[in-house]
């Protein structure tokens, strides 16, 4: 077995390049979040149709993750990265100067192809760079990054877009896409010298793997993740906990806060910060505590899904018109909690799955909260339209997924836990079938990834 990664300043920088990416997608793909009002305008389109925005966006998203994932897995981080750089580049500047709404969906629906090739990336490169007991603290920062990419959209494009037009703030913005190519194709690498993935000789089942059959090897990745308990725990707690913070910041946030609550739009955008501070500062914890003991993982992901419904029902059913300031704040600071709940759903996935299974386990847990989300989006949209803009009935969508989610998870943590105990993979890292490390006595499971 190649021994652990050393990390080091090398892996610092290498990642970095990686995030860096990430980050820039992260941006493109919550631009619209703070727009969502300018662009109904702009296009002259209902609720629905404005949805239709996100919803394809994250159609792309959802759909692309198992592909990428075996794309990482066959082809490498650099090769999967650069394309998804290009990609969504080409897509936020064809939002920029879209004349149509038919086009405007085209642009984010490129946008969302590429998007969907930067997180699984990132994780991968985690994974290759840096020791096992890193592993879920190095999660956790990519995802801070990418919240932060997040800030950018509410801080710096919110007020662009006011000040000097759609077009050349979304066009101005997609510049970052082409600063981000340069590192990634000069100095970005898949692995530290000497510790590449071993060759894989043989499948699951012990039958020999031909080379030259992609159509089998989609098949068997696919087929081997999935039956893994681990991984689909993984998929249902990434769609329970991601999702009602990504439907806040990617879209209805800003009109819930301004039509329903009566804000300002500087104020909604100050709760939408508030949203991914909370989310910035909580992943930190969340990465030291899941990385600590493991047994935390499900009464972090449960408590987070049960402290959010808890808020939002506050919010829903509060007499009046309109809720309380102070309520709206603790709303928008449990919503942060939401991104870095989800990230436990990879520390269920990857310890189930071998190194070379690592990008297909990922992409299929990476799915969930998206396909929560797109859901959720798309639901909220046809009910405010139904109802005339009625948004207690139409944010009810939460409580459904929600329920359903935490049903599938208490279903699942059985059977993963069993199978993780039998293998003996608690504290194994997710990237060796075995313990490697001799430095650090117990080696503790990589963790995870958005929005």
């Amino acid at each position: 077995m190649p021994a652990d990664p050393p990390g080091g300043r090398t892996a610092v920088a290498v990642w970095g390049i990686g995030v860096a990416v990430y980050f820039v997608a992260v941006i493109f793909r919550t631009s619209l979040g703070v727009a969502g009002l300018d662009a109904a305008d702009r296009f002259h389109v209902n609720a629905s149709a404005l949805a239709t925005f996100s919803l394809l966006q994250l159609l792309v998203y959802a759909g692309m993750q198992i592909p990428v994932g075996l794309m990482v897995d066959r082809l490498g981080t650099k090769k999967v990265l650069t394309l998804g750089a290009v990609l969504f580049t080409a897509g936020q500047l064809g939002f920029a100067l879209s004349p149509s709404y038919g086009m405007a969906l085209a642009a984010r629906a490129l946008l969302g192809c590429g998007d969907a090739m930067t997180f699984i990336s990132v994780l991968r490169l985690g994974t290759r760079w840096f020791p096992a007991r890193r592993g879920p603290l190095m999660a956790q920062l990519a995802g801070l990054v990418g919240m932060a990419g997040n800030l950018v959209s509410t801080l710096v494009i919110a007020p662009v877009l006011h000040e000097i037009g759609w077009t050349a703030a979304f066009a101005g913005s997609a510049v970052a896409g082409l600063v981000v190519l340069v590192p990634l194709t000069l100095f970005l690498r898949d692995h530290p010298d000497g510790y590449g993935p071993a060759p894989r000789a043989a499948g699951a089942s012990g039958a020999p793997v031909a080379p030259g059959a992609p159509g089998g090897f989609v098949r068997r990745q696919i087929r081997e993740s999935w039956a893994e308990p681990g991984t689909r725990l993984g998929l249902w707690v990434h769609f329970t906990t991601q999702f009602p913070a990504i439907v806040f910041l990617l879209l209805w946030g800003m009109p819930f806060l301004v039509e329903a609550q009566g804000l300002s739009r500087t104020t909604a955008g100050g709760l939408l910060t508030l949203v991914v501070a909370s989310n910035m500062a909580l992943g930190l914890v969340y990465g030291q505590i899941v990385g600590r003991r493991q047994s935390a993982r499900i009464p972090l992901a449960l408590g987070t899904v049960g402290l959010t419904a808890l808020l939002w029902a506050a919010v829903l059913v509060y007499p009046g018109d309109r809720a309380p300031m102070w309520l709206l704040v603790t709303l928008c600071l449990v919503l942060g909690s939401c991104g870095p709940a989800s990230m436990i759903g990879f520390d269920f996935a990857r310890p189930a799955n071998p190194a070379e299974r690592q990008g297909t386990a990922s992409g299929i847990t990476n799915m969930g909260g998206f396909i929560a989300s797109m859901t959720t989006l798309l639901t909220v949209g046809i009910l405010l339209d139904a109802t005339g803009d009625n948004y207690r009935i139409a944010f009810s969508t939460v409580f459904v997924l929600e329920a359903l989610g935490v049903i599938s998870i208490l279903r699942l943590r059985p059977l993963a836990l069993a199978r993780e105990a039998a293998r003996g993979r608690v504290t194994v890292p997710a990237q060796e079938p075995e313990p490697v490390s001799r430095a650090c006595p117990l080696p503790e499971t990589a963790g995870r990834e958005a929005p």
